[in-house]
């Protein structure tokens, strides 16, 4: 019988395909689990062991060892620097992901975030200790505004979905005002899933908004519903450009249909770099929209945080903009306003977060701004465009596009009709896209579209990237419509771990790790 200390217990998963000793394949390395690496009964450490001086944890106190591997430094390093080298990155590649716009980071913004004074902040400084960081987000404030054509801006919001809960909360709020009872929020069906659950979260009933065969929302539609729910629509949340990567033609009518009913317009702000310099969504009739800075003005997407979500207000809104805001006084010096009685003009719904926001997204899109200026930043939203359709050009003849009726914005979509009768599945086309050295596009989303497929090649690309992006596309789909399943099926192959069975991950996630059984050594 071995043991964990003599060799590798773990027999080897179905999914690896073992072709070394030791598992590896020359520079990528077989990386085991933490727990397999290092031993709970050891530390790569020493620490005196204090005198006990009771504490606090009453029936919390732990009643087994933490049960946590312990490793050297070299060992702690080696391990991270191998599942990085494991992570497909901006950095790495072309990242076609639609709706989520992963686009380079310049390290001049990097640059930015890491000066003393920005870096080093701590958020109860006093005021007068910090007047460059918050110059530095009114500037940034101010900027938003002009972009969007909007009146005010809150940039507490931490993320893009919490900037949506944040408009609309304003919005809740200045109908409360009002003494009206508004309770059906309209929802487009491409809308993305954020949308329907923060209005379902704030109490509000959904009414879905079909889309019409082109993708897009009609206003007569809207003004139907509006008039099917007189005196109850609080507000319409529209993304614009709209999930299929579509302008909507008719948004002014339908801006006007909602304030006709005496509703507000929520604009989901997500796809703003497309429009970018060309668009002021004010002058659309927008009431409330959030930006992600990480998408628009290149903040790094954080995974999970920290990111910044602001959102700008119209000006039947701006009086119940969520705390902290801040005022730039007649002196011109700067001040955090904490508490509604500090300032008479302010209504606001409450707070969303503890402090004021991200000060290292905040630098980083500020730098972006400076450095591209108005037309840099006209120029990107182009180049994106730009860059989307030139995807759509280079594949439509070979991939079936389901609203060929309109120019893509900055994401083309393609649904599977092209695969039907070939056995293979947008699923299985994904995959094959790994093997390829590419991080497969959005998949089945949005969910108007069966089988769809979003690209967002960002204006981060060049043309020669895009080239390959487009020929790899087509060979993929060449290879599918000349029946070559198993290069779709199979697929990844050259992944370090073949297929996942995600339903199943989903479903039954296996959040615990238990030690394997003990091997016995075959006999020889």
């Amino acid at each position: 019988m071995l043991n964990r200390d003599d060799r590798p217990t773990r027999p080897e998963p179905a999914t690896r395909r073992r072709e070394t000793f030791t598992g590896n394949r020359a520079l990528q390395l077989e990386e085991p689990l933490l727990f397999e690496v290092g031993r709970t009964d050891v530390t790569g450490v020493d620490i005196d062991v204090p005198e006990h001086a009771g504490d606090r944890l009453g029936r919390h106190r732990r009643k087994a060892p933490i049960g946590l591997p312990a490793l050297s430094e070299p060992e702690a390093l080696r391990h991270y620097v191998r599942l990085s080298q494991k992570n497909y990155a901006i950095d790495s590649g072309l990242y076609p992901l639609g709706s989520c716009t992963m686009k380079h980071n310049p390290r001049l913004n990097e640059a930015a975030a890491r000066l003393p004074g920005f870096a080093d902040l701590h958020p109860l400084a006093p005021q007068a200790t910090v007047q460059g960081a918050l110059e530095l987000i009114h500037e940034l404030g101010r900027w938003l505004i002009e972009i969007t054509g909007m009146h005010s801006v809150a940039m507490s919001p931490k993320a893009g979905a919490h900037g949506e809960l944040c408009g609309m909360m304003a919005i809740k709020a200045a109908v409360r005002a009002r003494g009206e009872d508004r309770t059906i929020v309209l929802v487009p069906e491409s809308a993305h899933g954020t949308n329907p659950a923060t209005a379902a979260l704030l109490g509000f009933t959904v009414v879905a908004v079909p889309a019409r065969e082109d993708g897009t929302v009609a206003a007569a539609e809207v003004r139907r519903l509006a008039g099917e729910h007189e005196g109850r629509i609080a507000a319409i949340m529209l993304t614009n450009p709209n999930t299929c990567g579509l302008f909507e033609p008719e948004v002014c009518e339908i801006a006007a249909a909602v304030h006709a009913a005496g509703g507000y317009f929520y604009c989901d702000g997500a796809n703003l770099n497309a429009i970018l310099g060309k668009v002021k969504p004010g002058a659309l009739g927008v009431d409330a929209m959030h930006i992600n800075l990480h998408k628009t003005f290149s903040t790094p997407h954080g995974g999970g945080g920290p990111g910044a979500g602001p959102v700008v207000l119209s000006e039947a809104l701006a009086p119940h903009a969520p705390l902290p805001a801040i005022l730039r006084g007649t002196d011109g010096g700067y001040r955090l306003v904490e508490h509604a009685e500090d300032e008479a003009a302010l209504a606001p719904f409450g707070r969303m977060t503890a402090f004021h926001g991200q000060m290292g997204m905040f630098v980083r899109a500020y730098a972006w701004m400076l450095s591209h200026g108005a037309d840099g930043m006209r120029q990107a939203a182009e180049d994106a465009v730009l860059n989307a359709n030139y995807v759509r050009a280079g594949v439509q003849d070979l991939m079936s596009v389901p609203y060929p009726a309109h120019p893509a914005m900055h994401e083309a979509l393609f649904d599977d009709g092209f695969l039907d009768g070939t056995g293979v599945t947008t699923l299985d086309f994904a995959k094959a896209m790994i093997d390829e050295g590419f991080h497969p596009m959005t998949v089945y989303f949005p969910l108007v579209v069966h089988g769809a497929m979003l690209v967002e090649p960002t204006e981060s690309e060049s043309r020669a990237s895009l080239d390959v992006f487009v020929a790899t596309l087509r060979d993929l789909a060449m290879a599918a419509k000349r029946g070559q399943t198993e290069r779709f099926k199979d697929a990844p192959r050259f992944a370090p771990r073949r297929r996942l069975d995600e339903t199943r991950a989903a479903r039954q996630p296996v959040l615990k790790w238990s030690p394997p059984e003990p091997i016995e050594d075959a006999a020889e």
